[in-house]
């Protein structure tokens, strides 16, 4: 843990796990791209570099403390899901309309309305923290609307069919 003097280190921290956070998927995305192109190398090079920026960040946000309990994980999660959709995505959305820019309004749209899916989850989460049981979670490809139990067949936030959802283990 951080000695409270330690303001500079901090942000040192902060913006080395946003950095490396970022890197991560981008790299992500990009080995998607280079699989789609047919060019398996350099794909696993990305996910091997991905990995290792995951690697990375993990070490930041423990040496800034930022992994507790999981009750405390848990409010910290609902609390950044909550900020997201009431102040952050808003006035992207804003911007973007105002800007004419209709696939960014449209991926903040998207967001906004899965971070109060997730907020939701959390807190369902955290209030039955005792007795969850165990279900399935599928994750739209699309717009990463997040449900328990089964897919829809069609995703209520995206429209995107049944087949877009991916099961995570």
């Amino acid at each position: 843990m951080l000695k409270e003097s330690s303001k500079k280190t901090l942000k040192d921290l902060q913006d080395a796990f946003a950095g490396e956070s970022q890197a991560n998927r981008k790299y992500l995305a990009f080995a998607a791209k280079a699989d789609e192109e047919g060019y398996t190398q350099v794909a696993k090079l990305f996910r091997a570099a991905a990995e290792a920026e995951t690697v990375h960040a993990h070490a930041h946000l423990r040496a800034m403390g930022g992994v507790k309990s999981t009750i405390e994980n848990l409010q910290a999660a609902i609390n950044g899901e909550t900020f997201e959709f009431q102040n952050m995505y808003p006035s992207m959305i804003e911007d973007a309309s105002s800007e004419g820019e209709d696939e960014a309004k449209m991926s903040f749209m998207n967001a906004n309305a899965v971070e109060k899916v997730h907020a939701q989850l959390y807190k369902k989460y955290l209030d039955n923290l005792e007795s969850i049981s165990s279900v399935d979670i599928y994750v739209c490809q699309v717009c990463g609307n997040t449900v328990e139990g089964q897919a829809p067949d069609v995703c209520p936030i995206c429209g995107a069919p049944k087949s877009k959802f991916k099961k995570i283990e």
